[in-house]
């Protein structure tokens, strides 16, 4: 169709928006790129310091911090005893579990009291942090003396759940995973390094999370590292790889880590306890709880340090079904919006640093604005390419920049992890990842950006702010350590 006829005003505005589309995906895809750099500096560094960390003294000595490992549970009963018996196991010098049965309808309670012979104890629970929920009974494992459980009605809060765990916690550290959670053997200790080299100054430090989806588990731990065998999974894999290992990287290197996932993160607990523990009206309660210590230790001009450290590994079960995987996005795009209007006096306030001037204004206009630049942007540029307000190499520019550089930058992370840790002992897994990362980019990151879209849409409405447990099939374990 001919431009003749059609407002010259129109056609220059179209040609405009799709200009701004450009930059934007060129500014995101190069922020990206940078975070990349940073992060790879950062891991090069963190493997010439390996062999001097010091860990096994770390393990052996007395100085090493005790943590608290509080899990929430909410009709978790496929995978609840293998997260805790992985968590029992870890490689640490003094721990004990938490697990905190937030009004389960399914057989979460009876699997575990079935797995560690839970008896009924009496305690008095100190309201440190505030909680809603009623507790019912605490319980503690026949013989051991690491292992409590909580049972508590449930009203539809995880924080409210993890601040119960705060309550009974007696140990200077606490560290929150999700309770289908499967964590390396020295997760635990490795993701607890930053506490031993600079006990004064760190106040939080998160790990990675990798999809267990494919893998196989025995006990309680992952044996074999396989790519999942649904292709939603798979691009689940490079996603959680560009957030975790390179995004949080990047911005740990910067200073300005907003972001420590409740699937597995280390906080000191007097800090968390200072500032009111988890807020129970929030429900992006990872990122607002980073946000108010990080408000809390400026508060006291004190120098501190948020640190993500990227070789610890927390493995999680990622949906597979495109249903579930929608509630989750719109859930954390909820979250996000919560969080930086909860907190938004950090927003490009140089009293914060390079949080309040870098990482703040970058979640607000690229992950809160972001979807509605990429859903109009991409829907402008059919409309002007079918009116020829645009031509061909405009087209072709545009796509290189919005897709073909995603797609590299991808690559580039996954190649940087496989270099870094090799996870992947064959070929066929690496192939799968490059073409995941290919995939992504066609159907599934619209599709993501309309998702998250929604969820912007929700917070503005204050709507949907219960928690969501996700439908899990666990790690089925059998003698030879493989999955089914």
């Amino acid at each position: 169709m001919s431009v003749t006829g059609v407002a010259p005003t129109i056609a220059r505005v179209l040609l405009v928006l799709n200009w701004f589309g450009l930059s934007y995906f060129l500014a995101l895809n190069t922020i990206y790129l940078i975070l990349i750099i940073l992060a790879s500096i950062n891991l090069g560094s963190y493997f010439r310091r390996k062999s001097f960390t010091g860990i096994e003294d770390a393990l052996s000595s007395p100085a090493t911090l005790p943590v608290s490992v509080l899990m929430p549970a909410h009709d978790e009963e496929a995978g609840i005893v293998e997260s805790a018996r992985a968590v029992m196991s870890l490689e640490y010098p003094q721990l004990e579990l938490i697990v905190v049965d937030d009004g389960s309808m399914d057989a979460t309670f009876d699997r575990l009291r079935e797995a560690f012979d839970l008896v009924e104890i009496p305690m008095q629970i100190p309201e440190l942090v505030p909680t809603l929920g009623q507790i019912d009974s605490v319980h503690i494992a026949r013989g051991l003396s690491d292992l409590t459980v909580i049972r508590k009605q449930s009203v539809g809060k995880k924080t409210d759940a993890v601040n119960a765990a705060i309550n009974v916690a007696k140990y200077p550290l606490i560290c929150v995973v999700d309770a289908d959670a499967v964590l390396d053997a020295d997760a635990l200790i490795k993701v607890t390094m930053p506490f031993v080299d600079d006990p004064q100054r760190v106040v939080a430090t998160g790990g990675a999370i990798r999809p267990s989806n494919g893998c196989s588990a025995y006990r309680g731990r992952i044996t074999e590292v396989r790519m999942p065998k649904k292709w939603l999974a798979r691009i689940q894999v490079i996603e959680y790889l560009r957030a975790f290992l390179l995004g949080r990287t990047g911005w740990s290197k910067l200073g300005a880590l907003l972001i420590i996932s409740g699937a597995f993160g280390v906080f000191r607990r007097d800090i968390v306890i200072a500032i009111g523990g988890y807020d129970l009206s929030s429900i992006g309660e990872d990122a607002d709880l980073v946000a108010r210590m990080h408000k809390y230790m400026r508060g006291l001009k004190a120098p501190y340090r948020v640190a993500f450290v990227s070789e610890p590994v927390c493995w999680t079960e990622v949906p597979e079904n495109i249903t579930v995987l929608r509630r989750q996005r719109r859930r954390w795009s909820r979250g996000l919006v919560d969080t930086l209007w909860s907190n938004k006096s950090l927003f490009m306030n140089p009293k914060y640093g390079t949080l309040g001037l870098l990482a703040i204004p970058y979640f607000f206009f690229f992950e809160v604005l972001g979807p509605i630049v990429e859903l109009t942007g991409f829907f402008l540029l059919i409309v002007a390419l079918y009116f020829n307000f645009v031509n061909v190499f405009f087209a072709g520019l545009f796509l290189s920049v919005a897709i073909l550089y995603g797609i590299l930058l991808s690559i580039l992370s996954l190649l940087i992890e496989e270099v870094s840790f090799h996870r992947y002992d064959k070929w066929k897994f690496l192939y799968q990842a490059v073409v995941a990362s290919i995939f992504e980019n066609f159907g599934f990151r619209q599709m993501h950006a309309y998702w998250r879209l929604e969820g912007v849409f929700q917070a503005l409405r204050r709507t949907n702010r219960s928690w969501e447990a996700m439908p899990r099939k666990g790690l089925l374990s059998d003698q030879s350590g493989s999955i089914s």
